[in-house]
């Protein structure tokens, strides 16, 4: 009897000895995926090898620009078009939108300053049409130069933390993302359009912002409006450090597109001089600096000069996710596409090789240039005009066999 016992009691230990590591196992691997017991994890985030992870596994999804999904309706609050444009997204089972979450002009964020009550029940319906939907988000904050204009500073200030612009800046994420952290749709956070194309021209002089006094901007600009990289280095990280207050697992992204192939070079001497590939791979580091934990490039040519020769666009995807897989960012094609402009037959050869490249070459984020948006007609797509083949060919490899897209 006394063997049993002892048996018995060995058992038991061993049993609760056995759960206890279960538990904080599982512990662990809860607390690294950012989620808790019975929750699913929102949005996307990085692990500790630099994989995107959707849910807790490896994740690989191609989605669209749905760019004025929010701004239509600031430019007419009866409008609820993006509700149907959300709709046909879910039922092609588009992963994921990437979308304005303020205006273009200084007159779109007019509501906002005049209304922020009815600003913001708009844009809540824009997240909870996407959430129907079971379409996710990534919001891109400040998309163009209009957030300067409104805290009243030249485009400069973004590199100044202590000014009226960072100030806007802060409050606004606050606001957003505090609003929408606990939504399933929102899959990460993007600070804005392509800031790394407007910095460190050497003609900068004939690249500031427009001016167009009735859209809202000022009536002059001046060398203040010239931006640098230095400059939106700083605004990108504290940007992330703001989102990072309030959101500590979902990817931080910075917009740009894929860098100049001169852009090392204007950087240094404000030159055109081409840089090398190790330059190339500084600027992407640079560019996209820490808490922000992914890559973020534009493509639209399938061929490119850059090293000093004509780079095929296979070749430069596989560069840019070398690069991404060293860094343990993401690689994010936030655009990629092809308008019309050479005529339908030449774009639908061109998106047919981009799309394929990026296939190929398993980038893990890509989103198409641009679904519904009415005044680009070489480039809009719908279900109903003739670049609807594009929705279908991104349904397509979306549901392929290891393409990492689960579905919802």
């Amino acid at each position: 009897m006394k063997k049993t016992k002892k048996t018995k009691k060995t058992m038991l230990f061993t049993l609760a000895l056995a759960l206890v590591m279960l538990i904080l196992v599982q512990g662990v691997s809860y607390a690294s995926s950012g989620g808790k017991p019975g929750q699913k994890q929102l949005g996307l985030q990085v692990n500790e090898g630099g994989i995107l992870i959707k849910d807790g596994k490896p994740y690989r999804g191609i989605g669209v620009n749905f760019f004025d999904a929010f701004i239509r309706a600031l430019d007419d609050p009866n409008t609820t078009s993006y509700r149907e444009g959300f709709q046909a997204l879910g039922e092609y089972d588009i992963p994921f939108a990437r979308f304005s979450v303020g205006g273009y002009w200084p007159i779109q964020w007019k509501m906002y300053k005049e209304d922020k009550e009815r600003y913001f029940q708009i844009l809540d319906d824009v997240v909870q049409s996407a959430e129907d939907n079971h379409v996710g988000l990534i919001p891109s904050f400040f998309w163009s130069f209009a957030a300067a204009d409104l805290a009243g500073d030249p485009m400069n200030r973004w590199g100044i933390p202590s000014s009226n612009l960072h100030q806007f800046m802060k409050t606004y994420v606050r606001e957003v993302v505090t609003r929408y952290k606990d939504s399933p749709a929102i899959w990460g956070w993007e600070f804005g359009n392509e800031y790394n194309l407007s910095s460190d021209l050497p003609n900068a002089s004939d690249w500031r912002p427009p001016v167009i006094p009735e859209l809202g901007t000022p009536t002059s600009r001046s060398a203040e409006d010239e931006l640098t990289h230095s400059m939106i280095r700083t605004a990108f990280t504290e940007f992330a450090k703001e989102v990072r207050k309030y959101d500590p697992n979902r990817i931080i992204i910075s917009g740009n597109s894929i860098p100049r192939a001169s852009e090392w070079h204007q950087e240094q001497y404000l030159s055109w001089e081409q840089d090398t590939e190790e330059q190339f791979a500084e600027m992407l580091n640079k560019d996209n600096p820490n808490p922000m934990n992914t890559i973020s490039v534009h493509i639209y040519d399938k061929e490119e000069t850059r090293f000093s020769r004509t780079v095929p666009v296979e070749e430069l995807l596989n560069k840019l996710m070398k690069v991404s897989k060293k860094a343990k960012k993401p690689l994010f094609v936030g655009e990629f596409g092809a308008g019309e402009d050479q005529g339908h037959e030449a774009a639908q050869q061109s998106f047919e090789r981009l799309i394929t490249a990026i296939d190929e070459a398993k980038v893990p984020l890509a989103a198409v240039w641009v679904f519904d948006l009415s005044n680009q007609p070489t480039n809009t797509i719908t279900p109903t005009n003739n670049r609807s083949y594009q929705l279908d060919r991104i349904q397509e490899i979306n549901e392929s066999p290891g393409s990492g897209h689960h579905g919802h």
